[in-house]
């Protein structure tokens, strides 16, 4: 059986009314958040993510942006805003900087772990034959595209073997358009010597739907790329909560 420790009592501040508390000393509200940062890490230590919620691993990251205050309330608020620990690393830094305790420096360290995840799994996506990882090229394209507030319209470019050469955005929009020239992507495509490609974008709606826009299209790049031996595997669409593929989809 464990017993707490008995408080003891301290002289209340003249002019201080009977029913009203004291108020909490500093040094005593920086210890009380500085042990439950200690019991933070030990729980992470001995059991790892698995045994925290996203707002306490969110917590761990900000202890070391955020080291004089308590960083509860602030991971708590960051996830109230953004809906996940995805949507926080995705959110701009801006949006971020309008969550009270993240200003631009802790906005920008955010930023840049989410662009460490992203190179990670842009690693593993090089490394492998991209057609039979396709959860990869998921992964790697939802972690880059899904929280874009704009339209962005990316290529994949794959050698004969179908291994990433190169991974370009080539151009970014408006929240529910970006521009895209057929004759454009096939000119780089044959620039890098790539045979095959992947057709990217996001939508900000978060609805990965496709529009007759991006169904016309995907069949205008498809009819381009073909006479001149590039092949045009899929065009997928990223939302927050998923993704669509014209080729799944039967609609190139």
């Amino acid at each position: 059986m464990f017993f707490a420790e008995r408080p003891t009592k301290t002289p209340r501040p003249s002019g201080a009314s009977q029913g009203e508390p004291s108020p909490k000393p500093a040094a005593q509200a920086g210890a009380h958040y500085h042990g439950h940062r200690d019991r933070l890490r030990a729980r992470f230590k001995e059991s790892g993510d698995s045994a925290l919620a996203d707002y306490e691993i969110l917590e761990l990251l900000l202890f070391r942006l955020i080291p004089r205050r308590d960083t509860k309330p602030v991971a708590k608020a960051l996830l109230a805003r953004f809906g996940s620990l995805a949507g926080v690393l995705g959110a701009p830094a801006n949006l971020l900087q309008e969550v009270n305790g993240i200003g631009e420096t802790v906005a920008l360290d955010l930023k840049l772990v989410a662009n460490i995840a992203q190179r990670m799994l842009k690693s593993e996506l090089r490394e492998k034959h991209v057609l039979s990882s396709w959860s990869s090229v998921i992964d790697y394209c939802h972690a880059a595209m899904a929280y874009e507030t704009t339209e962005q319209f990316r290529i994949l470019f794959l050698d004969k073997r179908n291994t990433l050469i190169a991974d370009e955005v080539q151009g970014r929009g408006t929240v529910d358009h970006t521009p895209v020239y057929p004759r454009e992507v096939v000119k780089r495509a044959l620039e890098l010597s790539a045979t095959a490609i992947i057709l990217v974008h996001n939508h900000p709606s978060g609805d990965p739907t496709p529009s007759r826009a991006d169904i016309d299209m995907t069949r205008t790049i498809v009819e381009t790329a073909k006479p001149l031996g590039i092949t045009v595997h899929d065009h997928i669409i990223i939302g927050k909560e998923g993704h669509a593929s014209l080729r799944g989809l039967k609609l190139i």
